[in-house]
């Protein structure tokens, strides 16, 4: 379901970008296939220095079908970003890519809270994580973050993922398993 991002996929990725229903929504926008290829490139080289974390998201048999990143880190924390092709919209890839994603972050990577901003005028992105039951809407409680990033004008919502909330979630759902449990009798 998720890839390091790869330079073989970014002409599938560019293609699916460039939709007007997904464009304005992508925070690396790309006028060009090779402008694209170029911000993947660095994108690609800025994971490797622990600036962010960047992975494709793929769909049934293996094709690339949109990007989910984490921008900003910080403190062992950082805002996301995700973005579908439009083809692949309301099909059910959302929740198992960030699921697959949040299972890297929270326990392989380290990392202890996942931001979202959400542009205010973004319905389909705001009710998408008002539907996740480990996402808290932080416009008060992060009043700092929310502050610096609508500076100029209120512009966007923020959401919080805490690794505790997000695993309390798991252990709710039955879908963490403890050490005991991989005792099982030949």
């Amino acid at each position: 379901m998720l890839k390091k991002r790869d330079l073989h996929d970014s002409h599938t990725l560019y293609e699916l970008m460039t939709h007007p229903d997904v464009f304005p929504f992508v925070r690396q926008k790309a006028d060009s296939y090779e402008e694209f290829l170029f911000m993947t490139k660095q994108t690609i080289e800025a994971e490797e220095r622990g600036e962010l974390i960047s992975r494709t998201i793929l769909d049934e048999w293996g094709a690339p079908i949109g990007t989910i990143n984490l921008f900003d880190i910080e403190d062992n924390a950082g805002f996301l970003g995700t973005w579908l092709g439009k083809p692949y919209h309301g099909k059910g890839y959302n929740c198992p890519a960030k699921d697959a994603f949040f299972q890297e972050l929270f326990y392989e990577i380290g990392i202890e809270t996942v931001f979202m901003r959400i542009r205010k005028v973004n319905i389909r992105s705001i009710k998408a994580a008002e539907k996740l039951p480990y996402v808290i809407k932080a416009n008060e409680t992060r009043k700092a973050i929310y502050e610096q990033l609508n500076a100029n004008d209120e512009v966007y919502d923020i959401y919080e993922i805490p690794k505790d909330q997000y695993t309390f979630y798991l252990m709710r759902n039955g879908a963490v398993q403890s050490d005991d449990s991989q005792l099982l009798e030949a």
